[in-house]
């Protein structure tokens, strides 16, 4: 009987497998991006999983977030993707954290185990600086994904250093943020320079966490999370 990970196997190599199911990745934000993320890491055989998340499902996710169904409506992303992850590997070694993470909730997540990879699919920007500057500290390796909300062609899609981003406004709030702190280089972040178009954004004043709404395509998260994904499986057994 065939094994769920034999055509892994065939393509990288039982060692390189067995370093991807001894590896333990972290994945802060659970939406269009991370979701896709989580579940591709967990496809590949990555063994351990920490997922955090404190957003419940809500209709306007439905066009762009793998677990959001009509029939998941109002459950919380941790429980829906840790129940689909663990359908696909019930193995997994699967940490659930499900709270908003700022600052000392930062510190405490990021001490919790020895990551092999961090993936930031956060995406407001105060706690986004916070994971990423605490996760350099720890000399964790870190994949950031930035904005994938306005774009539209995927073959515009660049895994780079953050200081050579461009024409991307999240990239350049991040940069100038973490010059402040002394970072200017040293991860990688998943990136699109397209031009955005005008009209994209909605301002909204009563959203938890949020003060804008923005234009975004259904395929764009989730080929931001399948590069976040890429780059961890590539980096862990290159």
């Amino acid at each position: 009987m065939e094994n769920w990970q034999d055509r892994t196997e065939l393509l990288i190599g039982k060692e390189n497998l067995k370093k991807l199911n001894s590896s333990h990745v972290l994945i802060a934000g659970l939406g269009g991006v991370g979701a896709m993320a989580a579940e591709m890491l967990c496809r590949a055989g990555i063994g351990s999983l920490t997922i955090v998340d404190s957003d419940k499902i809500q209709p306007s996710n439905r066009n762009r977030q793998i677990p959001a169904l009509l029939s998941n409506e109002g459950k919380f992303k941790t429980e829906v993707v840790g129940n689909r992850l663990k359908d696909i590997n019930s193995s997994l070694n699967l940490r659930v954290i499900n709270e908003y993470i700022i600052e000392e909730k930062i510190l405490e997540v990021l001490s919790l185990a020895n990551y092999d990879y961090v993936v930031d699919a956060i995406d407001t920007l105060s706690p986004k600086i916070y994971l990423i500057f605490n996760t350099l500290k720890l000399n964790y390796k870190l994949i950031s994904s930035l904005g994938a909300g306005r774009k539209f062609d995927p073959g515009l899609v660049k895994v780079a250093d953050i200081s050579e981003t461009y024409n991307c406004k999240l990239a350049y709030y991040l940069r100038k943020k973490l010059h402040k702190l002394n970072v200017f280089s040293g991860f990688k972040v998943i990136f699109s320079p397209e031009e955005v178009s005008e009209g994209s954004v909605e301002i909204i004043e009563k959203e938890k966490n949020k003060k804008s709404r923005v234009g975004t395509i259904s395929y764009m998260p989730a080929i931001f999370g399948c590069f976040a994904a890429s780059v961890v499986i590539r980096d862990l057994i290159e």
